[in-house]
């Protein structure tokens, strides 16, 4: 087994025999999630996978500072925009498994490879709403009625944050856009946004389909997904091959196995993830709708990466309701 720092958490499936070539996954991903992956590795690639888990930044950088000295083969996932300063320690893979993949979700070279695809939507707990109708539309939150009660991630901590607030900025107009960033609660983390919702303790969230959905999948009928009627956008998620791999091939086998039919069908169905892959009908395992009914709004991921810095600032700049952990 390949020799990992005192802090890590390896969750089951390192095996406490594995040889070196096992390949170790970095990932961001929940455990129903990263149990459905290692299952379908396991059984189409023949590997058994140690598992490394933390924030995507944490991550990458973990990455980067071990580059010398690869301790991980496999990270997954995150968005294009947050990988992006991190191509130096990432190295391309063009699985043939990207063949099912739309041309427009992959990223030049095959740095990345898509293993999701993201919905942004706007979680409401219509026990919050006290008689008020439920938002339809972006521009329904920016009315000062909502100040306070909407919550959302740091987007300088979480790539769900920065994917939201970059596409909010580019689909709304300026107005809009600042009105509704004024009503907002900001947390530090991800998950406290789907879990903030559900406890009651805001009226809505903008957070991720597969966030939102989770809680619909569990019973709490309160929970509703708002698509909104102007449009909403998508981001892919990626997962990648970390430069100098200690497993080598075994390292490809696994991203090809994550990559597959079967794989992305099992986590759809454990974990809610849209497929990335054109050959799966989401409606069959789960009730949420085609991506063909949700009216999208196209963002510029590489633009989105580029700008980073400079629209952090800005962001930094903006009022807002408040701050939670």
């Amino acid at each position: 087994m390949k020799k990992l720092a005192a802090t890590t958490l390896l969750l089951a499936g390192l095996a406490a025999g594995a040889e070196a070539a096992d390949p170790v996954i970095y990932t961001t991903n929940p455990v129903p999630a990263v149990e459905a992956a290692q299952a379908v590795i396991k059984d189409k690639a023949g590997l058994t996978t140690g598992i490394i888990t933390g924030g995507s930044g944490v991550l990458l950088r973990r990455i980067e500072a071990e580059k010398a000295a690869p301790q991980g083969d496999v990270f997954w996932s995150s968005s294009a925009n947050t990988m992006g300063a991190f191509k130096d320690v990432l190295e391309p893979y063009s699985s043939p498994e990207l063949s099912a993949v739309p041309a427009d979700l992959r990223v030049a070279d095959d740095y990345f490879q898509p293993a999701n695809l993201h919905v942004v939507t706007v979680m409401v707990n219509t026990d919050q709403l006290d008689g008020a109708p439920a938002p339809a539309d972006w521009k329904d939150l920016a009315d000062p009625a909502w100040k306070g009660r909407i919550i959302l991630p740091d987007p300088a901590n979480s790539s769900t944050g920065y994917t939201i607030v970059w596409g909010l900025s580019k689909l709304l107009d300026a107005e809009t856009y600042k009105a509704l960033v004024a009503n907002l609660v900001v947390s530090s983390s991800s998950s406290a946004v789907p879990k903030g919702v559900a406890m009651g303790e805001y009226a809505a969230g903008i957070t991720f389909e597969t966030n939102s959905y989770s809680y619909v999948d569990g019973g709490q009928t309160e929970i509703s997904i708002v698509y909104p009627s102007s449009g909403t956008f998508t981001t892919p998620e990626y997962s990648a091959l970390v430069k100098g791999a200690p497993a080598g091939d075994d390292a490809r086998k696994a991203i090809d196995a994550l990559l597959s039919k079967d794989s992305q069908i099992e986590l759809l169905k454990v974990a809610f993830r849209r497929p990335s892959r054109t050959d799966i009908k989401v409606s069959d395992y789960v009730k949420l709708p085609e991506l063909s009914s949700i009216k999208v709004f196209k963002i510029d991921e590489d633009e989105a990466a580029k700008s980073r810095d400079a629209f952090l600032a800005e962001w930094a700049a903006l009022p807002k309701a408040g701050s939670s952990e």
